[in-house]
């Protein structure tokens, strides 16, 4: 999902001793980087996935809410699937010219983890925010109707539960998301783990798929700002905004714990870990 991350694993190995390369950390303002055609591609990368994103999830939201039968539609697993499946298809796309974010979650984990600089950083959650309102226009477009009579794919606290309840499921549920990201993108684990190649795009869209699964019930799942903000502009509901608080801390909580777990405990015990099987191979 980083970019910076995702070009390390084609860098030459065994500089300076390691079998991986760090990549530098970001500086906090790269005013170089807005000079940069490739830096505009990166926002229209965003923009666009973030789009399609949110138009066949919401779609198929909204596609199965309008179903009367107990058996018809998707289901509740097929929900989640929607959103599983596509972001790994999208992740795979734009992986190599934004790093495939789509998810401004994601991207503050990363900026926190010094990743990408404050400025790709505003600007990618600008372009995901700008993308989900328009992917979720499309689906209002299309399906008028059903869109306005149910509930519109917006996330809010389902009957039953608190928002605390909710606020938690929110941050465990990106902590899983944006833990993944980090495990998944991180060169380290390549050069530790290189037996068992992993193509990053496939544990990240599984993560949305498991979460879904548990959090659909409590909050519809929002765990991606954008997501959620996407589907509140468009539904424009009370209730939804009246809980739309939760769906923006939740996620930045959740993945700055993601990312100080990842960096600072799992990252130091990777280093351990490959400098002790340097030093005795045998075990």
């Amino acid at each position: 999902m980083s970019k910076e991350v995702s070009e390390e694993g084609h860098q030459p190995h065994h500089h300076g001793g390691k079998d991986y390369v760090d990549p530098p950390p970001a500086p906090l303002l790269d005013f170089a980087e807005i000079k940069l055609w490739s830096f505009y591609r990166a926002l229209i990368a965003e923009f666009i996935a973030t789009l399609l994103f949110l138009y066949v999830t919401i779609a198929t939201v909204i596609g199965h809410q309008k179903q009367t039968g107990p058996c018809d539609g998707v289901g509740l697993l097929g929900i989640a699937w929607s959103f599983g499946g596509m972001i790994f298809v999208l992740v795979y796309c734009t992986a190599g010219i934004s790093g495939g974010h789509i998810n401004p979650a994601v991207t503050f984990g990363l900026f926190l983890a010094r990743k990408v600089s404050l400025i790709r950083a505003v600007l990618y959650m600008v372009a995901q925010c700008l993308g989900a309102i328009c992917g979720v226009g499309l689906v209002k477009a299309f399906m008028k109707h059903p869109y306005n009579h149910l509930g519109g794919g917006a996330n809010s606290v389902a009957s039953g539960y608190s928002k605390g309840s909710a606020l938690g499921a929110e941050i465990i549920g990106t902590f899983v998301l944006v833990y993944t990201v980090f495990s998944a993108t991180d060169p380290k684990r390549s050069a530790r783990d290189s037996h068992v190649p992993v193509l990053a795009p496939l544990p990240i869209g599984f993560a949305v798929f498991m979460v879904h699964l548990a959090t659909i019930p409590i909050t519809g799942t929002g765990i991606n700002p954008a997501r959620s903000f996407g589907a509140a502009v468009i539904f424009n509901n009370a209730k939804v905004w009246d809980d739309h608080w939760i769906f923006w801390v939740g996620p930045f909580v959740g993945a700055a714990a993601a990312a100080a777990y990842h960096q600072y405990i799992l990252r130091a015990a990777a280093i351990k870990a490959l400098g002790s099987f340097r030093s005795n191979p045998t075990n």
